[in-house]
Parts: structure tokens; C-alpha cells; sequence
């Protein structure tokens, strides 16, 4: 039984306790973990301050470092399998997303091992021949890096990755649910060449250890991904010691559709957008927001198209989407569907729970679509991260705009329109920190991820995700020294 990673071996809890992870497609038992205390987090904060303190990691050359990077990716994709299986047992999810979940995971590590050593700084023009002044860069330090279930190798990479690149130390709590893939992950990183005490590893629940992981003194930043109530409590956590936070809260994501647009492409599109994963997906194009002259042609064939969308596990070929992840998730959807009918939205297709078959193992959750949804629903201004679509319609494109941006999120969205100008104008004025113009949910590794508003702060990915994970320094070198006698002798 494995879950706490300590200074490079794995070790017992200190408290004896133990999690049974299972299944959300049939309750199956997939392994028990340890179950880490508040001391364990202590514990795993130390060995990352021993190792950070000791200079040696943060000394080594950033090539090298990438260099690990670049063998933990070929290791990963060596044992793709073993991380897939173990990511849908631990999710519901079909095998074969998990399969490019490891892809992707894949591709982070090189994307950061790759640009290992390609940016030193600078050096800055002072106006002073007898002054050479740089900007370096430093790594932040010990890093405690919060991850959550629905896509847990993905996330944890987003982070693993940069942190190690930039020369930090860390300590991963993965989400309780899904902590399979974490914890393979940690022998692949010392199978790479990562030094023991570097990366640190405690399974747990957010109340016993996120808590230690967000407050402890010896923690100099916090990257988190999860909810927003769970985020804020990070921030009030980190600011007594003025930690560096980062935050990747959800959204509430808007999906426009103009009457100009391909509409054959936007429907199917739209679908994937919301259905995708079954809706949890922080980025999920939940909100539909289309045309009103558009309205029946769009809805009716979603919804059509929507009823036939079959539910299965991990390894059912026939499968198109699979479950939540728990029976209290999927109580909380379901409660976000009921209180839109009960303002006023209405249920088009979806919405009740199955109790028949082998889906009345799992936590399953049908696609949803609540039709003549307006701004102030609470499912329109909550994030339910499950498959429910929301239908809104505009009559303007600066009515559209306006639907769009009526959120305390600022994730993600789209726009779909065969007007090009119209794309660049209402892509410019959405406050979402990712626009999709003719499509939904592609990424790459090496665009900044994040959002605006109540989505959270900072960035991941890209050259600013590594940023996320570094100081800069500034240093001043006097060439030609000489007294000044600014104060008389």
C-alpha cells in the first residue's frame, strides 16, 4: 500500500490510516492507498525544505534538469498502458480518453524538458559603462502542489513539470478520489534521475493535509486546481506567510453560435463541448448561447442527438462517455438540474438518474439540456461540472457579448460564425482567458492556460506557466569601482 513519498523511499502513515479507492462505473475495489495525516504533510514539507536547502537541485544546470524531463516523457510513454488503465479504473472514464490524457502528459513533460535553457535572462542597458546589470531568474522554492480527479495525471504534469524545470522542490497531494497515477508517477521520476527529497508525494483528504500544504511556513507557493470555495480557502491560508498562489478555480463557459455559422460543425461541436468526459471538464462549453433565429434548428437536433449519447465504463467499446465521480457528485448535479425547472428552465432531455442495468452500479448521469434558461438561474451562474447544457439566445451580437461575459468566472469559450472580423471583434471582447473561434477544447502545452475573474490566477503552460515557478532577480555588478564620498571624510 503506497501513498506517501518521502525524501525518496515510501514510507507508512503516521497515523495507520488507509483509503479504499473504487470504481465510479461499478463500485469495483481498484487498490487501497494510505490515508496521510497533518503530520504526514509536515513531514513531506521537511524532506522538500531539507532538499531545497541543500542547493544541489537548484544548482544543477537547467539543461540537465530538462534532460529529466525529457526521459520521465519516454518512460511515461513506455508505460502509456499502465497509466492509462489506471487513470480510467480510478475515474470511469472510457480507456480510450484516458489513453490521450497519457498523451497529453506526455507531451507536457516534453514540451518543458524542451525549452530547458533557452531563456537565461537578460541583461539590461543602464547607460553606464562601468555597469553590467542582469535579470535571472531563481527558483520559488518548496512548492505544494494541489491536484484534483478529473483529469489527475494531466493536472498534476501541468505542474510537476515546470516546478522541477525552474529548479524548485515539491510536495503533490493528488485528489483523494484518483490517486493511482500520482503515485506511479513518483518511481517514474526517480527512474529519470530525480534526486530523493526533490519530489514528495502525500495522498490525503484536503481538510487533513491540503490544510498543511497551504499554511505551512516552510511552503513558498501553492499551485491549486479545484473549486472555488476550496481556492479562496487557499488564498487566506497562503497570505499569513505572503506565499506565492496560484489558482485555477473552473468556469462557467459560453458557447456562441451565430446564425452564419457552419451549423453542422457547431452542433457537433457543441456537444463534444459539454458532454465531453460527462461535463467535467473545467473548460466545458456548458452555456449554449446561440442565435434566437437559430434557436429550434440547434436545440432540436442537440437534443436528438443528446438521448442517443450512450453511458458505459472504462473498457466498454461501446461506450461514448462514462460516469461521475461519486454518488455525491452526481446528487450535487442532479440538484443543479432540479432547481433550473424549478425557475423555470425547461428539461428537454436527461435529468433523471438510472436505476436500471449495469448503469445503476456506477454513478452515472445521462446528457442534459435545459432549454429557456435565462441569466439568473443558479444553474446558469454555477458551475455544476456535469452534463447539463443551458440554452440562452441573443437577437445582437453585442447582446451575445453581453450573455458571455455575465459571469464571476473567465475560463474558457467559443465563438462560431463564418464572418471573420465578427470572430476576431466578439473573440477580443470575451473576458475568458481561452477563445476558441470555430472549434472547442483543443490545447497545446505550449499556450498559457487560466482565466479571468473568480477562474482563478496565473497562468499554466506556456513560458508563463514556467514563469508561475520562478523569482527574478535582479543583479548589479560595478565594473570600476571607486569612492564616491557622497558624506564628506
Amino acid at each position: 500500500m503506497r501513498g506517501l513519498y518521502l525524501a525518496g523511499r515510501w514510507a507508512a502513515s503516521d497515523g495507520g490510516g488507509s483509503r479504499l479507492i473504487s470504481c465510479p462505473a461499478d463500485g469495483t475495489a481498484v487498490r487501497s492507498v494510505v490515508e496521510g495525516s497533518a503530520a504526514d504533510a509536515t513531514a513531506a514539507v521537511a524532506a522538500a525544505r531539507t532538499a531545497f536547502d541543500s542547493g544541489s537541485w537548484a544548482a544543477l544546470p537547467e539543461k540537465q534538469r530538462g534532460e529529466m524531463l525529457l526521459r520521465t516523457a519516454d518512460l511515461l510513454h513506455r508505460d502509456k498502458a499502465r497509466y492509462a488503465r489506471a487513470e480510467a479504473l480510478d475515474t470511469g472514464k472510457r480507456f480510450v480518453e484516458a489513453e490521450y490524457d497519457i498523451d497529453d502528459v506526455v507531451a507536457c513533460f516534453r514540451y518543458y524538458g524542451g525549452i530547458a535553457g533557452t531563456d537565461a535572462g537578460r541583461v539590461v542597458d543602464t547607460g553606464n559603462p562601468h555597469a553590467i546589470s542582469r535579470i535571472v531568474y531563481a527558483p520559488v522554492g518548496v512548492c505544494s502542489l494541489i491536484t484534483p480527479w478529473n483529469y489527475p495525471l494531466l493536472q498534476v504534469s501541468w505542474k510537476v513539470a515546470p516546478a522541477l524545470l525552474a529548479g524548485n522542490t515539491f510536495v503533490l497531494k493528488p485528489s483523494e478520489l484518483t490517486p493511482s497515477t500520482a503515485i506511479l508517477l513518483m518511481d517514474t521520476l526517480t527512474e529519470a534521475g530525480v534526486p530523493a527529497g526533490v519530489a514528495n508525494l502525500v495522498t490525503g483528504s484536503g481538510p487533513e493535509v491540503g490544510a498543511v500544504l497551504a499554511s505551512d511556513p516552510r511552503v513558498d507557493m501553492v499551485s491549486f486546481t479545484g473549486g472555488l470555495a476550496t481556492g479562496k480557502a487557499i488564498m487566506v491560508a497562503g497570505a499569513a506567510t505572503v506565499k506565492k498562489v496560484t489558482l485555477e478555480l473552473g468556469g462557467k463557459n459560453p458557447n456562441i453560435i451565430f446564425a452564419d455559422a457552419d451549423v453542422e460543425a457547431a452542433i457537433d461541436y457543441a456537444l463534444t463541448a459539454v458532454f465531453l468526459h460527462s461535463g467535467q471538464v473545467c473548460s466545458a462549453g456548458a452555456r449554449l448561447i446561440v442565435d434566437a433565429g437559430l434557436h429550434d434548428r440547434v436545440v432540436d437536433e442537440i437534443v436528438s442527438r443528446a438521448a442517443r449519447i450512450r453511458l458505459g465504463g472504462p473498457f466498454d467499446d461501446a461506450a461514448q462517455t462514462g460516469p461521475l465521480i461519486s454518488a455525491a457528485h452526481r446528487a450535487k448535479v442532479h440538484a443543479y438540474v432540479e432547481a433550473g425547472v424549478a425557475e423555470g428552465a425547461v428539461l428537454r432531455t436527461g435529468g433523471i438518474i438510472p436505476t436500471d442495468g449495469e448503469l445503476s452500479k456506477g454513478f452515472y448521469y445521462p446528457p442534459t439540456v435545459l432549454d429557456g434558461c435565462t441569466r439568473g438561474m443558479t444553474v446558469i451562474r454555477e458551475e455544476s461540472f456535469g452534463p447539463v447544457m443551458t440554452v440562452e439566445t441573443f437577437t445582437s451580437e453585442s447582446e451575445a457579448i453581453e450573455i458571455a461575459n455575465d459571469t464571476d468566472y473567465g475560463l474558457a469559450g467559443a465563438v462560431w460564425t463564418s464572418d471573420a472580423s465578427r470572430a476576431q471583434r466578439v473573440a477580443g471582447a470575451l473576458r475568458h482567458g481561452t477563445v476558441w473561434i470555430n472549434d472547442y477544447h483543443p490545447y497545446v502545452p505550449q499556450a498559457e492556460w487560466g482565466g479571468f475573474g473568480q477562474s482563478g490566477n496565473g497562468r499554466e503552460l506556456g513560458p508563463t506557466g514556467l514563469s508561475e515557478y520562478r523569482e527574478i532577480k535582479h543583479i548589479w555588478q560595478n565594473t570600476s569601482p571607486a569612492p564616491q564620498y557622497w558624506f564628506p571624510r
